[in-house]
């Protein structure tokens, strides 16, 4: 019997692309749709969709919302991870994935309605306003949903990185290296950014050092631009930090565009790490100190959870998972 997979791999376009040109989905381009539906028609291809449909009345299809505030996309490693992963299990388990929205800036859109009316029998939420009125109304009806790195109760799924372990060994080895004056640029106000501050807290306070407040900088995640500019607000201080903790990788760049800009080096003139582990990073000399989440694992793991919400129905419990990733030493933290 002749697959969608052994289509793709005949007309050398993804799983996906097959699917939405079987359906004439306007994501894709009218030559592509031709190529396609004619090489199923070549291959005999003969689509079962609408009796599996029929008989379990579902539509094998899950939602994802991605709100890109930076506008970096899914070029972004760590959520081109994630994404990867949940694509891996989805098509594994006979599901799709159809990506709902990229830069959705209106507050008050009516996310229940518009997946309903899509008929997909569940949704993750990768990135979004979690507090939105149109997010909320969406987790707490009846489509099933998982979100990642937020948890609102006992009766909704969510996916957690690990951020207490991650920013724990992050400082920590920031500690272990002598240094005393920390300063930390931080994203959105966010619970991953509240967890991330208090552990911050948590760990130098235990070590007995300080954390004045104009040791803490705000900047958008994933945007090195005000990251750079929060990196000079602290390098101006009367008592500059020896070492500066960012949100994640990219924000690390910017501040060292900023170092660049002051003929300063990394892990010699002042320490800095990153967050997430991405490969860019990784090939910097000296190779940034960071924490590399586990991103194939987290969406694998979302995929996996919300697929058994879709199936079991009322009888699935919702969980709380957590996914840890590792600490890379790199070489931006210098020995004091």
């Amino acid at each position: 019997m002749v697959t969608l997979k052994d289509i793709a791999r005949e007309c050398h376009v993804s799983f996906s692309t097959v699917s939405k040109a079987l359906k004439g989905s306007s994501e894709i381009s009218a030559e592509t749709i031709k190529l396609v539906q004619d090489k199923a028609v070549q291959m005999g291809y003969h689509p079962n969709l609408a009796a599996r449909t029929l008989r379990t009345n579902r539509t094998f299809d899950i939602g994802v919302i991605f709100e890109d505030k930076t506008g970096s996309g899914f070029q972004h490693q760590y959520f081109a991870k994630i994404i990867s992963g949940l694509q891996k299990v989805a098509q594994e388990k006979g599901y799709e994935i159809t990506f709902t929205s990229q830069a959705r800036s209106d507050k008050n859109y009516d996310y229940y309605n518009h997946m309903k009316g899509r008929n997909f029998d569940g949704v993750a939420i990768l990135s979004a306003d979690f507090n939105q009125t149109g997010i909320q109304n969406l987790v707490q009806s009846e489509i099933p949903t998982v979100t990642l790195d937020y948890f609102y109760d006992k009766n909704h799924t969510a996916i957690m990185s690990d951020n207490e372990k991650g920013m724990t060994e992050l400082v920590e080895y920031i500690i272990q290296n002598g240094h005393k004056k920390i300063a930390m640029i931080h994203g959105e106000n966010t619970l991953v950014t509240q967890e991330r501050i208090k552990v911050f807290k948590d760990v130098c306070k235990k070590h007995g050092l300080k954390t004045p407040r104009d040791y803490f900088a705000e900047a958008l995640y994933h945007d090195p631009f005000t990251s750079a500019e929060a990196t000079n607000v602290l390098l101006n201080l009367k008592d500059p930090p020896t070492c500066i903790v960012y949100p994640d990788d990219y924000s690390a760049l910017g501040g060292i565009r900023e170092l660049n800009a002051r003929h300063m080096t990394a892990g010699k003139d002042i320490s800095i790490v990153g967050y997430d582990g991405i490969m860019l990073t990784s090939m910097m000399i000296p190779p940034l100190t960071t924490y590399e989440q586990d991103g194939e694992t987290i969406g694998r793991t979302m995929a996996e959870a919300l697929i058994q919400n879709i199936e079991m129905g009322d009888s699935y419990k919702s969980q709380k998972l957590m996914v840890t990733g590792r600490l890379l030493h790199g070489g931006t933290v210098a020995s004091l």
